[in-house]
């Protein structure tokens, strides 16, 4: 498929009521055809990986039309000003864990990008850092449990931003480090009670969140 026929298949079956569910979830952008991401897995599925396309998808202002370069992308072919670009777009919290799930996390300059991102003041770019964190933490199965040490520092760090969709990647990143093996469980839970004891409603929320999780029978069950 090229680009027009794309855009004419999503102009076929948009919905409204899509639409409107995705935006009581804070999904989307001002232009959206409201269509489901399995549907949309399906078509790329059929396409492929395509950079050309993905390129031309990406600069069409419709949050499907970027869902789907996302996932037909060519990593290798992915260049640093194409990913800064990408990254620093960002304006939903589905595009930035479809991103990570999709393509970042196949880019070691991604990888080394979290450092960068974590600092940023962007909350989409922000949430970026630790969303890719906890997709490491559940695609990578070749990481060591030491491997996931860097990333507490920054963990603890922004547990003190209040901002939604940054607490919630915050808390997201590290029950995913916790949920690996039982070194990484103990290690998230001394973190998250570290956290736990600053006066902060972020930081109470993102370590009890966390601690109910990581301490639960369920979790525990599995990893012993």
């Amino acid at each position: 498929m090229d680009f027009q026929e794309v855009i004419t298949y999503f102009e076929e079956i948009q919905d409204d009521e899509v639409v409107n569910s995705n935006k009581r979830f804070a999904i989307g952008c001002e232009n959206a055809y409201g269509i489901r991401l399995p549907v949309i897995r399906k078509l790329a599925k059929q396409i492929g990986k395509n950079h050309n396309l993905a390129i031309e998808l990406w600069n069409h202002p419709y949050h499907e039309s970027h869902l789907l370069a996302t996932m037909i992308e060519e990593k290798e072919n992915v260049t640093s000003d194409q990913l800064d670009d990408w990254v620093n777009s960002f304006y939903s919290w589905d595009i930035v864990d479809q991103a990570c799930i999709n393509l970042l996390v196949d880019l070691p300059e991604a990888r080394e990008n979290i450092f960068v991102w974590c600092d940023s003041e962007k909350e989409f770019v922000k949430r970026t850092a630790f969303s890719l964190i906890a997709v490491i933490a559940v695609h990578d199965k070749k990481a060591n449990p030491d491997d996931f040490d860097k990333y507490f520092t920054l963990i603890k760090n922004a547990s003190f931003d209040n901002r939604n969709f940054v607490k919630k990647s915050v808390n997201w990143a590290l029950r995913q480090i916790g949920k690996r093996d039982i070194e990484c469980n103990k290690k998230a839970l001394d973190v998250a009670y570290e956290i736990s004891e600053n006066d902060d409603k972020a930081c109470r929320w993102i370590s009890s969140n966390a601690i109910r999780e990581l301490e639960s029978e369920k979790v525990q069950k599995r990893l012993s």
